[in-house]
């Protein structure tokens, strides 16, 4: 299976897949816009401006399942989002990423990389970097910043 096939919504809820960040490198990020990690924006915009025409690609899918952290409307998000973060990034609908309804996406992250809890997901902000070829080269937890792991993104670049 390729990450490239799997079936996700964006923000508007229309199926797609991911083949048109082929050739990318790709931050993936489970999101909420109630979190102590919501600051956490500021440096995923930061890493997309410096690098984003070098290939990079931060696509960002708000999860609401810890602790009801992301409320809303995919619209009120993406609106909370670029008025408080000024992020520029692509959104997608809001989804889960542990348990039966899990998106396809996260399960198939989640078995390329595992965490300290093993697949599962421990918070929002964990985050995936995929490389050009679609391989998941790792995964950084949520008290990961983004500024801390800029140096391992350039690398793919």
């Amino acid at each position: 299976m390729s990450i490239y096939n799997i079936i996700i919504k964006d923000k508007n809820e229309n199926d797609i897949t991911l083949e048109d960040y082929k050739g990318k490198v790709l931050l993936i990020v489970n999101t909420a816009t109630g979190c102590g990690f919501t600051p956490q924006y500021k440096g995923l915009q930061y890493l997309y401006d410096k690098y984003k025409n070098q290939g990079l690609e931060i696509l960002d899918f708000p999860c609401n399942q810890f602790a009801g952290q992301a409320p809303g409307s995919n619209v009120e998000i993406d609106n909370f989002c670029s008025l408080n973060y000024h992020t520029t990034f692509p959104r997608f609908s809001k989804i889960k990423v542990n348990g039966k309804e899990a998106s396809p996406l996260f399960t198939f992250l989640k078995s390329q990389k595992k965490g300290t809890l093993g697949a599962a997901i421990k918070w929002n902000f964990t985050k995936f970097l995929v490389d050009r070829e679609g391989n998941v080269v790792k995964r950084f937890a949520p008290n990961e910043k983004p500024e801390d792991f800029e140096q391992e993104v350039a690398a793919l670049l």
